[in-house]
């Protein structure tokens, strides 16, 4: 008897066609020895780096991470070895490993987003890319994602010095995120991504101090998937772009609550710590 023919998973995001829809969310799935013990990236819908801004980032002061009832804070602060290092050395290797190449970047302004991406974009080695939205721009320590107007400028700026379909990754911490959503549309995003982390705070109880040394960081895990699929849901039917759904994917089961809400792909994050097979079960 012949064997069945394997189901095509493949999604298409901005043109760019994914194996399947199952990616890394940024920062919880770093390429090495570590992680490929376990299986080959090349199974995965897309790789993707974590976020890196134009200079080097030491992060924030330890601790930087607080186990929480179904879910975990984090307060990295998103240390890197800065864009040169990315181009030499990670975006090379990640284009080896075959699937899609989504590239995380960030800025501190909008002339930082616009340089990095252009500098990403003239390599010809990714496919998307992806603009973290949750980090403060530093003339008012706002997060770019949680206000229209400095959306739309970082958006117009980066759609304006490169041709790469950009993703906006959007902070949950806004009274209505498919507000956020339309406006990325309306800005020249190709995709969204949903959500980032939510904003929370923990208190050591033997110490009387806040657990983090940053005070307050970003609760992630099954805690908040409920939260991430009604964010997806509320936002599909405003939406004519695709949506990457994150948060608190812990099986197949909670990726198919989103691709039901209506995402086209699916972000594991947290997980990866916890099971390091997350993204293939």
């Amino acid at each position: 008897m012949k064997p069945p023919e394997p189901a095509d998973l493949s999604v298409t995001i901005a043109g760019v066609t994914l194996p399947n829809p199952v990616l890394p969310a940024s920062g919880t799935y770093e390429i090495g020895e570590a992680h490929e013990g376990f299986f080959s990236p090349a199974r995965l819908g897309a790789v993707i780096n974590k976020t890196i801004f134009r200079e080097p980032r030491a992060g924030n002061p330890p601790p930087r991470i607080w186990e929480t009832p179904s879910g975990m804070l984090n307060a990295i602060g998103i240390p890197s070895k800065g864009l040169r290092w990315f181009l030499q050395e990670e975006l090379p290797r990640l284009r080896r490993l075959g699937p899609p190449v989504i590239a995380s970047v960030a800025g501190g302004d909008v002339a930082e987003f616009a340089e990095v991406a252009a500098a990403v974009g003239a390599t010809g080695q990714a496919d998307l890319l992806e603009l973290d939205l949750s980090c403060p721009n530093l003339r008012d320590g706002i997060p770019w994602g949680t206000d229209p107007g400095k959306l739309e400028e970082v958006l117009s700026a980066v759609r304006g010095a490169t041709p790469v379909p950009v993703i906006a990754k959007l902070s949950p911490n806004v009274r209505d995120i498919s507000e956020m959503a339309l406006a990325a549309q309306e800005a020249g995003a190709a995709a969204v991504s949903m959500v980032n982390a939510y904003q929370g705070m923990a208190i050591d109880i033997r110490t009387r101090r806040p657990a983090l040394g940053n005070i307050t960081g970003g609760l992630s895990g099954p805690a908040i998937h409920p939260l991430a699929v009604y964010a997806v849901y509320s936002s599909f039917g405003r939406l004519r772009i695709p949506i990457i759904g994150i948060g608190g994917v812990a099986s197949w089961r909670e990726a198919v609550e989103f691709l039901l809400a209506g995402a086209t792909a699916v972000g594991v994050g947290t997980q990866n710590f916890v099971n390091p097979l997350a993204m293939l079960q």
